[in-house]
């Protein structure tokens, strides 16, 4: 039986090195950012046929286009890489192929070409159904048994996962606060994350998508030009922004986040620290592959522990003192959420 599992975290956790060690089982199938390109919209209420649905992965992602045209892309988006037939300038990249695609083949327009032919034929069902379809086409494509997704910045989006995937296990990956608010403070992704969120609790909205010109017009200079087709990237780039809201942004991320897996029956979620994994891989990454379902390989352990880069950690401590106590300050509601909530003692996905 094929299982379904999500890799949930704040994102800056470790997660794109664990996608690789993930994808390096021979009985995986990896997804990498899947929830990140499609996002909710990739999960729409009621019934939708093949061609509706390949829209849903097929229609570039709006958000990333613009990040790509103004010059502040993200490292994940894989596909700019090597780029192939598709271009942010022309035709736009398909939500799929930025980074789904180009992590299971280095043929990404080919293999999004044979995925067209077949999906654009499927009867109407649910988002939920098609998903699933998918997952089987990849599985048999790929010869893989088990599908693991993870996406950065995903751990408010379990409420819609579970209702979506009721059967999925969840693994929460989590690192060190200071450390992860650091890397979030060098990430272009996530000092575009901050901005925009400033822009909301300037105006008071909800969502970017609902503010009215009049809100634009009153914000400063450096913040209007964001909801612009186009804007300087210095704005995101070269920004002095204070490392203590990113560390809020992590505590807020990680009490949200662990809320809502307390609701996932605990047979189906397990947690995995970054630094654990660095400090005892073998153990880690094999308590990790019993919980999707798959068999600890010995090559694939040797594989993961080369991957794993220890020098990564520790990072914020070189911060001076005072920065550092701030930084621990605005961390420490996360922190607080991680104890109250430690591992399970079940974590092979049974039961």
């Amino acid at each position: 039986m094929r299982t379904l599992t999500f890799i949930v975290g704040t994102g800056r956790s470790g997660s794109t090195a664990l996608s690789g060690i993930v994808h390096a089982h021979p009985d995986v199938l990896s997804l990498n950012e899947l929830l990140s390109s499609v996002q909710s919209r990739g999960f729409p209420e009621g019934r939708l046929d093949g061609g509706e649905f390949w829209r849903l992965l097929a229609d570039p992602n709006p958000q990333f286009e613009r990040m790509i045209r103004n010059g502040v892309p993200m490292p994940e988006f894989l596909y700019t890489r090597r780029p192939g037939r598709f271009a942010t300038e022309t035709t736009g990249i398909p939500a799929l192929s930025l980074m789904v695609l180009p992590h299971l083949t280095d043929d990404p327009d080919g293999l999004f070409d044979e995925l067209e032919k077949q999906v654009h034929g499927w009867p109407d069902r649910t988002a939920a159904g098609h998903h699933e379809a998918l997952f089987n086409l990849l599985c048999t494509r790929f010869g893989r048994t088990a599908v693991v997704e993870r996406s950065g910045y995903s751990l408010h989006r379990v409420p819609l996962l579970r209702k979506v995937f009721p059967q999925a296990r969840f693994v929460h990956l989590f690192r060190d606060g200071p450390d992860c608010a650091l890397s979030m403070s060098r990430h272009t992704g996530y000092r575009l994350i901050y901005l925009l969120r400033d822009i909301l609790a300037r105006t008071g909205a909800e969502r970017v998508e609902d503010l009215t010109e009049d809100q634009i017009r009153a914000l400063p200079p450096e913040l209007s030009p964001l909801l612009t087709e186009h804007f300087d990237p210095a704005l995101v780039l070269d920004r002095d922004l204070p490392l203590d809201g990113f560390a809020a942004l992590w505590s807020e991320l990680i009490v949200q986040g662990v809320a809502h897996l307390s609701d996932v029956p605990a047979a189906l979620r397990t947690t995995l620290a970054y630094e654990d994994l660095l400090d005892d891989p073998r153990k880690e990454l094999s308590r990790l592959a019993a919980f999707i379902g798959v068999e600890p390989l010995p090559q694939w352990l040797d594989a993961g522990v080369a991957r794993l880069d220890s020098s990564r950690r520790g990072a914020s401590r070189r911060l001076p003192a005072a920065e550092l106590a701030a930084l621990r300050e605005s961390c420490a509601p996360g922190a607080e959420a991680l104890a109250d909530n430690p591992r399970p003692a079940r974590t092979d996905g049974s039961g």
